[in-house]
């Protein structure tokens, strides 16, 4: 990763310019033409530095209910449980932790019926045995966001 590509993932992480040319406007900010940005993200992301590019939305406002899960996975079914679980456009985060519920993603749905559904599907096709559902109590928004550039 060169210095042109940490500046543009310290610009990305924290929005894209709201104009009708976004890429463009980057490009202007960085010196270099606009294909050159959309290039850069797209390798970015198939080398795995991007996750995914997209709007943030306040689920609960657009009447969306989420809940967090944590999964205890053997470890040989791990790579399995994951393609199960990612397979769900309702997931949207998913990690794997050091912990005896080692599997933990969050679901957001448009009811509480559909994370039911997605939950129960998990543990059928997963053969998950043991499933916690931790719905929030009270949120709590954290934005983080890191310097990779020297500038």
């Amino acid at each position: 990763m060169d210095e042109i590509d940490k500046k543009l993932l310290d610009i990305t992480q924290n929005g894209l310019p709201m104009v009708s040319r976004p890429f463009l406007a980057l490009a202007e900010k960085l010196k270099i033409e606009e294909r050159e940005v959309i290039y850069r993200l797209e390798s970015l992301k198939n080398k795995g530095y991007i996750r995914r590019m997209g709007g943030v939305f306040d689920s609960k406002k657009l009447g969306y209910c989420s809940t967090l899960c944590a999964i205890s996975v053997p470890k040989n079914k791990v790579e399995y449980v994951s393609k199960v679980v990612n397979s769900y456009d309702e997931i949207t985060h998913n990690y794997i932790r050091d912990h005896t519920y080692n599997m933990w993603f969050t679901i957001i749905a448009p009811s509480r019926e559909r994370i039911e559904e997605i939950m129960t599907a998990i543990k059928k096709e997963g053969e998950v045995l043991d499933m916690i559902d931790l719905p929030a109590v009270r949120r709590f928004k954290v934005k983080a966001s890191f310097k990779l550039s020297e500038v």
